[in-house]
């Protein structure tokens, strides 16, 4: 419990001390899910996952997300949905707007560096993402 409530606090000092147009360079790129931190505190870690996402943001500061499944030999199996996205700087945080053909939402980047990426959901869950690393097997 101890340390749930230490990465809260450590999230939170974080998310307060960026300045969201200083995120917004990191949010393009490769993201692997690392970890789930719910509003109650309970926290799911992922070891592996076999899904990762790619984010792509113009200088318009509009672009796309799209789940991608890596391949050993380094390239992706994709499709060719993926979900728009805009950003805007409100209350001094980076919100990401998405939208599909079946729902729209809403996303506050808490914290963005060249290796890690956090995000909460409108449902005030955690999502905290490392930069993913492509696994190469010779």
């Amino acid at each position: 419990m101890k340390n749930i409530f230490f990465i809260l606090v450590m999230l939170l000092t974080l998310s307060c001390s960026n300045n969201p147009e200083d995120q917004l360079k990191h949010l393009n790129g490769y993201w692997e899910i690392d970890e789930v931190v719910m509003p109650d505190g309970a926290q799911r870690d992922y070891k592996i996952s076999e899904t990762i996402d790619y984010i792509e943001i113009s200088d318009s500061m509009t672009g796309f997300r799209k789940k991608l499944q890596p391949k050993f030999d380094g390239s992706y199996i994709t499709t060719s949905n993926a979900e728009a996205l805009t950003i805007a700087i409100e209350n001094d945080s980076l919100q990401i707007f998405y939208k599909t053909p079946y729902a729209q939402w809403q996303e506050t980047v808490l914290n963005a560096t060249e290796e890690q990426l956090i995000i909460e959901s409108e449902d005030h869950i955690r999502y905290v993402y490392k930069r993913y690393q492509p696994i190469v097997i010779e």
